[in-house]
């Protein structure tokens, strides 16, 4: 047997180590990387037009109340409406800061306006004769003085923001609470979707933000309003016809004097000249149903030769409880 028949040294190592002595495969690195779709932010411009709209008037509206208050407040305009997350909005805002959460019933989640110390600060300067300037306002705390004046600023825009809103959909607005911790004014978590209507206030000629947060899902009951465009004004032809039409509508009218169960067995039993005994008489309450919906509590009366009912009180009920 000749040598060549034999593998050398190097060769059984090789084989026994699984080629360990040779040079090492470094794996390059892949641009391939695993994608975290709960990561993406998805900032949304000029999508709102209902509710773009809806801002327009109320900066207008807002300006003219609050120069009431604060004379030296030169404009107030809107600056953007997007969609983003709650903490990426959150982050952005300087402390400290104004954080009023609100509802606007019949819609059922909680919105958030937030007052930039900035616009806080130049309020207070330009009112005791100073410069309209941004201050550095980091780790210093709001006073009485500029917490009374908060609260006057924010009264103001929230009742210019119902007015503005009940001109296209009956809503009320009403404050909960003001808060200077923002971790006591979430109103939603953090990965969630918000839609921020940004304005400016321009003081002497420097700019600060005032901001609306509202849930994504919040404006959904009145989505054809907030996500299309509409242009808000009434035809006054279409509303005279509207009101012609509903005045000449018929509808039916009841009187319930009395109400009272009988068995099955008494009514098989009753013929024609039955009395039947109600146990009414003309001092009591009797009431006056229209479409079989209860409306006045109503007396019993007698107009000459006719029978009538004296409207006495109305039947207010709340629409929840129907």
């Amino acid at each position: 047997m000749s040598d060549q028949d034999f593998l050398s040294q190097e060769e059984i190592d090789a084989l026994l180590s699984g080629d360990e002595g040779g040079e090492e495969e470094v794996e390059e690195p892949s641009d391939i990387r695993p994608f975290d779709f709960s990561e993406l932010e998805s900032i949304k411009k000029g999508g709102l037009p209902g509710l773009d709209l809806i801002y327009e008037r109320w900066v207008k509206l807002f300006r003219d109340d609050i120069r009431k208050i604060l004379p030296k407040i030169n404009m107030v305009s809107k600056e953007s409406i997007y969609i983003t997350r709650f903490n990426t909005f959150m982050f952005k805002i300087p402390m400290p800061s104004s954080y009023t959460t609100f509802t606007m019933k019949p819609l059922k989640e909680m919105a958030l306006l937030v007052v930039d110390s900035r616009l806080v600060f130049t309020i207070i300067s330009v009112m005791f004769g100073g410069p309209a300037k941004p201050f550095k306002v980091e780790g210093r705390e709001f006073t009485k003085l500029e917490t009374y004046i908060i609260k006057d600023f924010i009264d103001t825009a929230l009742e210019t923001l119902q007015e503005t809103f009940s001109a296209v959909y009956p809503l009320k607005v009403e404050k909960k609470s003001t808060e200077l911790n923002p971790s006591l004014a979430r109103i939603t978590t953090g990965n969630e979707k918000v839609i921020i209507a940004e304005c400016v206030i321009d003081i002497d000629g420097f700019e600060a933000p005032i901001y609306f947060c509202y849930p994504q899902g919040m404006f959904l009951p009145i989505k054809d309003i907030i996500y299309s465009e509409f242009s808000g004004e009434v035809d006054d032809v279409w509303r005279e016809r509207l009101n012609e039409s509903i005045m000449e509508t018929p509808v039916k009218v009841t009187l319930e004097l009395a109400k009272r169960e009988y068995f099955m067995k008494e009514i098989i039993e009753w013929d024609v000249g039955t009395e039947l005994m109600l146990d009414v008489s003309k001092e009591d309450p009797v009431m006056l149903r229209v479409e079989d919906k209860e409306k006045f509590v109503c007396r019993l009366g007698k107009v000459k030769d006719k029978y009538a009912a004296l409207l006495k009180q109305e039947v207010v009920k709340d629409e929840e409880n129907e």
